[in-house]
């Protein structure tokens, strides 16, 4: 009994909750601006912005990746072969985007200027079947997960080769992926538990860590300038914090509280983390000031949302792309 009571005590001191505020006060300006995407319910998501200012994103449901140019709100599309069910497209240094293939068991690059396709084919064996959310590590490799076949995959974009890493805990779904400050450590929530995850680059070892609540669903995730690794918990509607240096974690209830589903999540350079509550209509864009631990911003997504599945901060123009459900591309202009 005295270990049981060591243990929950244990498990109380090293988790805080906070309960978020009904009224939050907008101490944060942002303004939401959307542009129709000209090809009808494709579900834009998952943009990206290349190195020349332009944001390129896919079209889960209607197989393509596209191109859209801020100055002269100008789209261009790139089709993909039939049931490619693109889910995420990161961009290189050289402008060349890079698609994960989800439905197809394959990573896509294209040539911006000619839109000619190179595949490289996963394993035969379906150990990385479903590509799903992709990051480009220091040297333009390119760590991915594969939520169905429930693994890491690590892509070599010289050699062409991949290695892959099987998540121990069963139907773990491995979603969101980030790099760390180092740019070369991934960090990953298994979304079908109450887990992170990391891979040692040297050794390849993946290493999980259990969250404090069983009931938490982590599905995206971002990192601040200070090392501490934030979660939105799908499940039970709050923000979350892990401290990679002695495991500690905190959490604060988002403004919708358990009907919220915190979906996309991303960080700005002044350490805010923004949500987007997808469980209520409109859906709701949170910003989370991490220094003051204080909810600085509310706003309704225009065109409803629908679900906003993820999203890029760009600091060059301090502002937030995303895309929606509705077919939206849309971008949060911060202050």
């Amino acid at each position: 009994m005295g270990k049981l009571i060591a243990v929950l005590l244990s498990v109380l001191l090293a988790t805080t909750f906070f309960i978020g505020s009904d009224e939050i006060l907008n101490k944060a300006d942002i303004q939401i601006q959307e542009w129709e995407v000209p090809w009808e319910e494709s579900r834009p998501r998952d943009p990206y912005v290349a190195p020349d200012g332009d944001i390129w994103f896919v079209g889960q449901r209607s197989h393509y990746v596209a191109e859209f140019i801020p100055e002269t709100e100008e789209f261009r599309k790139i089709d993909l072969e039939d049931g490619a069910g693109p889910h995420t497209v990161v961009v290189d240094d050289m402008g060349n985007p890079w698609y994960a293939g989800n439905r197809a068991n394959h990573i896509g690059k294209i040539n911006p200027e000619t839109g000619e396709i190179t595949k490289y084919m996963m394993p035969e064996d379906n150990s990385a079947r479903d590509p799903h959310t992709m990051t480009f590590d220091e040297i333009g490799n390119i760590w991915f997960t594969s939520q169905g076949a429930n693994s890491i995959g690590y892509f070599d974009v010289e050699t062409e080769q991949e290695k892959i890493l099987e998540v121990p805990t069963p139907r773990a779904r491995p979603y969101g992926i980030i790099m760390d400050k180092d740019m070369v450590t991934p960090w990953i929530v298994l979304f079908g538990t109450n887990k992170l995850a990391t891979v040692n680059p040297q050794t390849m070892k993946l290493r999980e860590i259990e969250l404090p609540n069983e009931e938490t669903r982590p599905r995206r995730l971002a990192q601040t300038s200070d090392g501490m690794i934030w979660y939105g918990d799908y499940s039970r509607g709050y923000i979350g914090s892990y401290n990679p240096n002695n495991g500690e974690t905190n959490e604060w209830e988002l403004p919708s509280g358990e009907s919220s589903r915190p979906y996309a999540v991303t960080v700005d350079d002044k350490d805010r983390v923004w949500l987007v509550e997808t469980g209520v209509d409109p859906n709701m864009f949170v910003g989370f000031d991490t220094n003051s631990k204080e909810f600085v911003a509310s706003e309704a997504v225009p065109s409803g949302g629908g679900t906003v599945r993820h999203m890029v901060f760009d600091e060059a123009t301090n502002s937030i792309w995303f895309g929606t459900d509705t077919n939206y591309l849309g971008r949060a202009q911060l202050d």
